[in-house]
């Protein structure tokens, strides 16, 4: 199997317009220049790998879906009715997918810019340098693993609902209220192996799968909702009334909204994968808007579904294991029950394979970084898959079935602010390279002189600092639980300790030598560090402004 070596947008324009054709062959300290007496890098790094280009546009868009619409569309809509009452949901659910897509301008842009893998960990880098960036990374780390063993473990939930006799088999302890059972351990375990050697087997293997679970879940959500509409059982009057009764409307919207970034998480797969495009990079916004345009459907479609087939605040006053599929079994019966596991099934498993695609992107440009071991920078020789940042999300992921489902959920409840903050720093990138309409083009950035564009960024970080404030604030409607709280704590102290362990390796490399890793070649000309600065700190080191040249 071939590998591809490229250069960055810098030293190529044709990756700067986002062409998926290979660069020359690089290697990551021969294209940085270094000052004398100090090295671009240590003298033991090898050459970087660049992924194969071999995804195709619909399977990107599968993957970008695919983990989007997870367990929680099948699950969740008498949680979310609860919170603001079917009309609520929806507005809330269709105002956040709206946002997203604000936001996704901005990861459009870039991905096209700099094709890499890394998403925002990337686009942090370059805007606002490697501290910035590990604090983004580390965040969506925790987020993206987070989901990959949450959808693990809704699996197992699954399974309780359909094979109870195999999920609860052999109970072990209880965890914050909720039973651990050795069957539902197990059942989460098979899953995260299996979808850890898919991605490993290689991206246009799990892109292909990803494509067709895809297309089996959209068409069960339609059947399931047609279904629902013309049964004798299910009539649209199950809806009113449309809002809580007991919820101020607008506090109910909002309190919807403010789980976007997590609801919603999923299309900035599509830039995580951009260095493993087999068409341009440009269409990374079109596949963006699509791909959110779809799971707000799915959304949307689900808790129309759920209100119309039984009447919801029944629902809400009932003691219901999976009220989803009790409303929808009311309404049409065994066969509506096996369409519901179906698509749920095939959310699980989008859910499953598109993050373990974007966790071990971000570990491998961190690798490729050094602000990991390098080893995670490494690809597979047969598949040219990431292998070590899949291993690592599957050893980090078979521990948290063990701890049961309501200490997971509080971890992923926390790691909304890691995905929000990745927001913040990529909308903010976006907004230094976009140019007003009035200014002249950058000469290394293609088409960034947009006034739209340029507002739409600075809208997305206001999006992103305004969701931040509802996950923060206290007596906000969306306010994180105070395990959340304490979880994130926890993973700051953590990723605080880890930053300060690798610093004096870090200070080794200079920011030529990064940017030729992580982007295959040097940053646009203006973002550039003023020369002797590297990661906050002087090391005397030379700014290369063009391969083969320096400056002193």
């Amino acid at each position: 199997m071939s590998t591809t070596r490229a250069t960055g947008p810098g030293a190529s324009a044709a990756a700067t317009r986002g062409q998926a054709a290979a660069a020359p062959a690089t290697t990551a300290g021969a294209a940085t220049s270094a000052g004398a007496g100090n090295p671009a890098g240590p003298a033991d790094t090898g050459e970087i790998t660049r992924l194969q280009k071999n995804l195709k546009p619909h399977w990107v868009w599968a993957i970008a879906l695919g983990s989007a619409v997870g367990w929680g569309a099948f699950v969740l809509p008498t949680d979310w009715m609860a919170a603001a009452g079917p009309m609520g949901a929806l507005l809330g659910l269709a105002i956040g997918g709206g946002l997203m897509i604000l936001v996704g301008v901005s990861y459009g842009f870039l991905a096209r810019t700099f094709p890499v893998s890394g998403g925002a960990f990337a686009y942090t880098l370059v805007g606002f340098g490697r501290t910035h960036a590990f604090i983004c990374a580390w965040f969506m780390t925790l987020g993206y693993t987070s989901i990959v063993a949450l959808n693990a473990s809704a699996l197992a939930l699954l399974g309780r609902r359909v094979f109870p006799q195999v999920a609860e088999l052999g109970y072990l302890y209880s965890v914050a209220g909720w039973d651990v059972y050795f069957g539902e351990v197990m059942i989460a375990t098979v899953a995260l192996v299996v979808f850890a050697f898919i991605n490993i087997s290689g991206a246009s293997f799990s892109g292909r799968a990803q494509f067709i679970f895809c297309v089996i879940m959209v068409t069960a959500v339609v059947v399931v909702l047609i279904g629902v509409i013309v049964s004798p059982a299910g009539q649209l009057s199950n809806v009113d009334p449309v809002f809580h009764p007991d919820i101020n409307p607008l506090a109910g919207i909002m309190a919807i909204v403010a789980i976007a970034p997590w609801a919603y998480i999923g299309f900035d797969n599509i830039p995580q994968a951009a260095e493993e495009f087999d068409f341009p990079a440009k269409k990374a916004f079109s596949l963006i808007v699509w791909s959110l345009l779809a799971a707000t459907f799915l959304y949307c479609a689900m808790i129309l579904a759920t209100a119309s087939a039984y009447p919801w605040q029944d629902l809400m006053g009932e003691n219901h294991v999976w009220a989803t599929a009790d409303a929808i079994m009311a309404s049409m019966g065994v066969f509506g029950l096996v369409l519901l596991v179906i698509a749920a099934s095939m959310g699980i498993f989008t859910g499953l394979n598109g993050f373990f695609v974007s966790g071990s992107r971000v570990l491998l440009a961190m690798g490729r970084a050094e602000m990991i071991p390098a080893v995670f920078s490494r690809v597979h020789r047969k598949y040219g898959t990431p292998h070590i940042g899949i291993f690592f999300v599957m050893a980090f992921c078979l521990v948290a079935p063990w701890f049961g489902r309501t200490a997971l959920s509080w971890i992923v409840d926390m790691a909304s602010i890691g995905f929000t903050f990745a927001f913040l720093y990529t909308c903010s990138c976006a907004f230094k390279l976009f140019r007003w309409s009035h200014q002249e083009d950058h000469a290394d950035v293609e088409g960034a002189r947009s006034t739209p564009r340029k507002l739409m960024a600075a809208a997305g970080v206001v999006v992103a600092i305004a969701f931040c404030l509802l996950l923060l604030v206290p007596g906000s409607p969306a306010q994180l639980t105070l395990p959340s709280m304490i979880a994130m704590g926890i993973w700051i102290l953590v990723g605080v300790v880890f930053y300060f362990l690798r610093r004096g390796h870090n200070r080794t490399l200079s920011d030529d030598y990064v940017d030729q890793a992580v982007l295959g070649g040097p940053r646009p000309e203006f973002l550039r560090r003023p020369t002797g600065t590297s990661a906050g700190t002087t090391t005397g080191a030379t700014t290369s402004t063009s391969p083969g040249t320096t400056t002193s």
